[in-house]
């Protein structure tokens, strides 16, 4: 992100301080190619209208027809159920789009969402998201993206329990620092600055206590707290992915399954599967999936740190869920994967996309934002896009994503 960018998302965030508490405090910003500002408006800016009739009129004034970026900090729904933005898309062409958040009544994808279906679409950073629920704290705790509704989440944060377990080892780290630095090598760089340690000694001690954050989470999960109770397909979708790219039986190719957790969905899926390895960061995971397939074998590490197994050795590469985790490095994994599996070998990536909302016996759609108890329903598909993105960049072909109602599946082909 860059600074001019930076910039002009907060620039949004402000002037949206001057809106009413009783309205949806919305700011936006429209910006030259020069960098330059041509207009801005803010929700209730006159006569309580919404920020886009508001800046309508602007462009109309001024006699806008194009703008190099727009800045919104809410993807808006009007009355009528369309999104503001489409409208104002229609009116004027704009490059780049930068939004904040969703709607907080947004409870599921819609077709014509400007924040998917276009290309050109950036998100403000979680800090800056933050900053937004902050200022409309109000309207998004009574929103369905309040993860209140899902108490297994709310009350096992990975984040708190690294907190926690640092603490205990004597480095205090605070949950704003966690947040702004989302790496473990961030973390490691903090606690050498902070307590004078070699940099290999901090990074063992990051890796040991995220592992130990996992298992805790983790070691008696079940499917009673997870979205997979509501989603009675979800072992067929995944067959299903897996048939649109090979034709070969399972039972009969080398299979790495990267990101084990509770060995549920592995148990399911590679029972009579006679060559598989599991990859995790815990070893009572892989402890237990070694008790229930006895011919598997097990590997503690990493997704980004596959040093132990030889390139182009496996034919299947699985991580259900893994990829949206805290501190998991996108890029690296990939990169792991790509030199980990033979030329046409299938990869399939799964992006967990909701929350199981025990309350109301449904789904809570999207990611939790860092450091807050609310969901981005647009954060999945931000991150199967990164996804996506790493795989033109190695040279993966036959790309597919496939949506389900509890995740987002990616699948390629090695070249």
């Amino acid at each position: 992100m860059n600074v001019n960018s930076m910039y002009w998302m907060q620039y949004s965030i402000d002037i949206s301080k001057k809106v009413s508490p009783s309205l949806l405090r919305v700011g936006t910003v429209l910006v030259s190619e020069q960098n330059k500002l041509l207009c801005s408006a803010y929700s209730g800016e006159t006569c309580n209208e919404s920020w886009y009739f508001v800046l309508l009129r602007k462009i109309q004034k001024l006699k806008i027809s194009h703008a190099q970026s727009i800045y919104l900090t809410i993807n808006t729904i009007s009355k009528d159920c369309s999104f503001d933005l489409i409208k104002l898309l229609k009116r004027i062409s704009i490059n780049e789009i930068y939004v904040g958040l969703p709607d907080p009544t947004l409870t599921c994808y819609w077709d014509n969402d400007p924040a998917i279906v276009f290309d050109c679409v950036y998100r403000y950073p979680d800090k800056l998201q933050r900053e937004i629920l902050e200022q409309n704290y109000q309207f998004f705790s009574e929103s369905k993206q309040h993860i209140k509704y899902s108490p297994y989440y709310s009350e096992n944060r990975i984040s708190n329990l690294v907190i926690e377990k640092l603490k205990l080892r004597g480095f205090v780290i605070s949950k704003d620092e966690l947040n702004t630095n989302k790496s473990k090598s961030a973390i490691a760089s903090i606690l050498c600055d902070r307590y004078g340690i070699e940099y290999s000694e901090a990074n063992g001690i990051v890796s040991g206590v995220i592992s130990e954050a996992f298992s805790s989470k983790y070691a008696s999960y079940n499917y009673s707290d997870d979205t997979r109770s509501l989603d009675v397909d979800w072992k067929e979708n995944f067959i299903s992915v897996y048939k649109r790219s090979s034709e070969k039986n399972m039972s009969a190719i080398n299979i790495l399954n990267v990101g084990v957790g509770g060995g549920h969905e592995a148990i399911a899926l590679f029972s009579n599967c006679t060559h598989v390895t599991f990859v995790d960061i815990v070893q009572s995971s892989l402890e237990r999936i070694k008790e229930h397939i006895p011919l598997s074998k097990i590997i503690v590490s990493s997704a980004g740190s596959l040093f132990s197994i030889p390139d182009n050795s496996y034919d299947l590469y699985v991580s259900l869920r893994t990829y949206n985790s805290s501190f998991f490095d996108i890029k690296e994994a990939i990169s792991e994967a790509h030199r980990v599996l033979k030329t046409d070998a299938v990869i399939i990536i799964s992006v967990a996309n909701g929350f199981l909302c025990s309350e109301k016996h449904g789904i809570v759609p999207g990611l939790i934002i860092p450091g807050t108890e609310f969901v981005d329903i647009y954060r999945g598909i931000n991150t199967s896009k990164l996804i996506h993105n790493e795989f033109i960049r190695l040279g993966f072909k036959n790309i597919q994503l496939i949506p389900t109602n509890t995740e987002i599946y990616l699948s390629a082909i090695a070249a």
